[in-house]
């Protein structure tokens, strides 16, 4: 299964495909920041599909209305409510110096926003859509327990069995860690470090031909580095989003908004990094790897510019607990856990 790329956009909906009818299978990678789901065609090319994982309540009138529809702005209209989803949302948030919306919130379901169940349902089914077959397998990425809160995955995992059941598919949960290691990790017999840097946690898995050994999240990432730099530059964490997306190198930053993100971006990797050798430390029963392992990063937060090489520059102070060949980037970063979940379906 190649990763071909045609880049086509949808309404709200990115999409890569080559047009060939899709075979049984999917890959959903449930994202804080981000949805994205794999499939493949008959011409064995993968099919990426992927939204802004986000929705913005705006005001209902007539105008407001005509004026959606006139610019072909896709919007929803939800007990008597309308809001607009996926990347709109973000992109009005900034117009209007205001926060979008999330359905999740740090890796899970998000408690305190009242419309996230509806919400998150019709960003799915954008995506997702309806099974090639009765019953279609799909796997679902879900975060790791994390290491630093009380926080567990139970409901959330349930929440969204409940939802592909009811759309009519067979759901399977796998962590996004151990997606990362089948998506990136295939010559090396699946062993190595997956790591997804996604928008409320990092997800990291430790893994020995395939078999997970050590998997865990934190619930420090991209939203976290976005908070804590708009706290310290007076802005709003939407803007820190859009001054990142826009694009930074981390090895030069201009700017006193720059100089923040990179601060809490190189505080992040270390964080991560040490609770890696934290469990090596406690753990037992550990395999022997008989060779340096590869260390593979993914996911939106790790897609900003120079990542690797502060990556490196934070692995370089510390005494990691086994031997470790290679840093690099997963082939498809945004889209490697939905890789993966999509290579668990298929290998059933």
């Amino acid at each position: 299964m190649s990763k071909k790329e045609k880049n086509d956009e949808l309404e709200e909906v990115k999409e890569t495909s080559t047009g060939a009818q899709q075979v049984p299978g999917k890959g959903l990678d449930v994202g804080t920041a981000n949805l994205v789901c794999a499939s493949h065609d008959t011409d064995g090319e993968a099919t990426i599909k992927a939204i802004r994982n986000a929705f913005l309540d705006i005001q209902v009138d007539d105008y407001t209305r005509n004026m959606l529809t006139k610019l072909n702005v896709p919007f929803i209209n939800q007990n008597n409510r309308f809001y607009v989803i996926g990347e709109t949302a973000f992109e009005l948030a900034n117009v209007f110096n205001r926060t979008t919306k999330r359905p999740m919130k740090d890796g899970v379901i998000s408690s305190s926003e009242q419309d996230a169940l509806a919400m998150e349902k019709i960003l799915v089914e954008s995506i997702v859509g309806k099974p090639v077959v009765p019953n279609e397998l799909v796997y679902f990425s879900i975060p790791a327990d994390p290491v630093d809160s009380e926080m567990n995955n139970v409901f959330h995992k349930g929440m969204f069995e409940g939802m592909l059941t009811n759309m009519g598919y067979n759901p399977k949960a796998m962590t996004e860690g151990h997606a990362v290691i089948l998506s990136e990790l295939g010559d090396e017999e699946f062993t190595g470090i997956g790591i997804s840097f996604g928008g409320g946690m990092v997800n990291v898995c430790v893994a020995f031909k395939g078999v997970p050994v050590i998997y865990f999240s934190t619930s420090r990432s991209g939203d976290w580095i976005d908070k804590n730099a708009a706290a310290v530059t007076g802005l709003q964490a939407s803007r820190i989003t859009a001054i990142k997306e826009k694009g930074i190198d981390m090895t030069n930053p201009q700017g006193k908004e720059q100089e923040a993100i990179v601060i809490y971006y190189r505080n992040l990797i270390n964080y991560t990094l040490a609770q890696i050798s934290n469990k090596f430390a406690s753990g037992r029963d550990l395999p022997q790897f008989p060779k340096d392992v590869t260390i593979v990063c993914s996911g939106g937060t790790s897609m900003i510019g120079g990542f690797i090489d502060v990556f490196k520059q934070e692995f370089a102070k510390l005494s990691f607990p086994i031997a470790v060949g290679e840093i690099r980037h997963a082939e498809d970063p945004l889209n490697a856990v939905a890789y993966g979940c999509l290579v668990a379906s298929m290998s059933e």
